[in-house]
């Protein structure tokens, strides 16, 4: 439930040079119905400094049933390290089987990612946000400049919103480096994924991630085979309209 009116345009002009920690809190101020999605480095940070905030955070996670291992131990390891209730959203059973009889288990090497990560990302993520009214992620402006490059702290989430229904997004770290991300790890010692450690910088799907050579962007690890503008998997793909 939205608390009062909210004019995100406003709101993120004012609050574009605030703390993370700040945004969070505005967040928390104006909405009642609000989650952290979670999954890598960033996210781990959001929910750092979302609890010092409010202890009762909801947090969600997207399993799309192909994660690395590491990745499982690490949402577990969260979850406890926090002591929240940690909610992973899986795929549609039906839907998923029927993409796997026709095309196999990786049929995106071929035909590109979209289809498999509309099944497995973006339709359990838009069933979970019909019973959000804002939600909060770890996007940088840094982290593509082909895609993400106008991120804003505070949104409207084109991609979700609905002429019944508009979805809040707030991008608290949107302003942040990589090398500030790992710092705020490294100083207050909370937990990370180890696979940040074998040369992954960006973790996605098993299949669909791999670690990154010295020198290259953090995401060319992500969906290697394709181009780096199609470096999405449509959670978040208004941003570069």
């Amino acid at each position: 439930m939205r608390k009062k009116e909210f004019n995100p345009d406003l709101l993120a002009d004012e609050y574009n040079n605030r703390s993370p920690a700040a945004v969070i809190k505005l967040a928390f101020e104006n909405f009642e119905d609000i989650a952290i999605s979670f999954s890598g480095a960033e996210d781990v940070v959001l929910v750092d400094l979302a609890t010092k905030i409010n202890p009762d955070v909801r947090v969600f996670s997207l399993d799309t049933g192909r994660l690395h291992a590491e990745t499982y131990r690490f949402i577990e390891k969260v979850r406890t390290h926090y002591n929240i209730p940690l909610e992973l959203l899986s795929p549609d059973t039906i839907t998923l089987q029927d993409l796997v009889r026709s095309k196999g288990l990786y049929s995106f090497y071929e035909d590109g990612h979209k289809e498999c990560c509309n099944i497995r990302k973006v339709i359990p993520l838009r069933r979970h946000l019909s019973n959000l009214d804002a939600w909060i992620t770890g996007q940088r402006k840094d982290q593509s400049l082909d895609t993400r490059k106008k991120v804003t702290v505070i949104e409207k989430d084109a991609a979700f919103s609905d002429k019944d229904k508009t979805i809040y997004k707030f991008n608290p770290l949107a302003n942040w480096t990589s090398i500030e991300v790992w710092e705020y790890i490294r100083s207050n010692e909370i937990p990370f994924n180890p696979l940040h450690e074998q040369g992954y910088k960006s973790i996605g799907c098993e299949p669909c991630t791999r670690p990154i050579l010295p020198n290259q962007h953090e995401r060319e690890g992500r969906w290697w085979w394709e181009e780096s503008t199609q470096k999405e998997c449509g959670l978040h793909l208004p941003n570069n309209k």
